[in-house]
């Protein structure tokens, strides 16, 4: 009887481990889904309220009352105000990238021109602007920005070649690829004051002409 006893209740304790144990995976999922979630409002609150209040005015504090979370929670995912603002940045332009690498080829140089100059006049240029300016006064921050730049710059190289349909081995190429990414980075900076959207639109037809006539020689 003791034996038929103490075997029923081992049963009944493994029985018992393993349900906790199954219940236990299931409440892992949820909850590394809820910190997934929080992160990204986090991140996209950051490149918010850098693009609307510049990086003075964007704390940590302001960032997680935007998100909906507590600063602590803020905290748990980003220990300093720089890893969160150069994360934000990174994590939206890798979302911009993803979407470009989707694009279907574009139907003309024109339409890829201006595909390319509208990376410069959304949200996420004007939070980088911000980024970059504080990056000039905050050695810890320039250290992060200038990677983080330099490794943007080469993606967006790289997708507008492909967008453009070049080979940079070409004479010219890179350095017209280049000009004209520098040209659309202007007129994202002009277009930050004030509405530049007609000018814009000439500018654009004129770098479309010049580069389809580079990339044919």
């Amino acid at each position: 009887m003791r034996t038929t006893s103490t075997a029923r209740a081992a049963g009944a304790a493994r029985t018992t481990s393993t349900a906790r144990a199954a219940q236990g995976g299931r409440g892992a999922a949820p909850k590394q889904d809820r910190s997934r979630a929080t992160r990204q409002r986090l991140l996209e609150s950051a490149v918010t309220c850098l693009a609307e209040l510049g990086w003075s005015g964007s704390t940590v504090t302001v960032v997680a009352e935007h998100a909906g979370v507590s600063r602590g929670a803020a905290q748990h995912h980003f220990p300093t105000r720089e890893d969160l603002f150069t994360a934000a940045v990174e994590y939206v332009a890798e979302k911009r990238s993803r979407a470009l690498r989707e694009l279907p080829t574009p139907a003309s140089t024109h339409a890829a021109v201006e595909t390319l100059v509208g990376l410069y006049t959304g949200p996420l240029f004007r939070a980088a602007l911000h980024l970059w300016v504080a990056a000039s006064n905050e050695p810890q921050l320039a250290a992060r920005v200038t990677a983080l730049e330099a490794r943007i710059g080469r993606e967006t190289h790289r997708m507008a070649l492909e967008l453009l349909g070049a080979d940079e081995r070409g004479p010219g190429v890179r350095e017209t690829v280049q000009g004209l990414l520098d040209m659309a980075r202007g007129l994202g900076l002009a277009n930050l004051l004030t509405d530049d959207t007609a000018r814009r639109r000439r500018v654009v037809a004129q770098w479309a002409r010049l580069v389809e006539d580079a990339l044919r020689e």
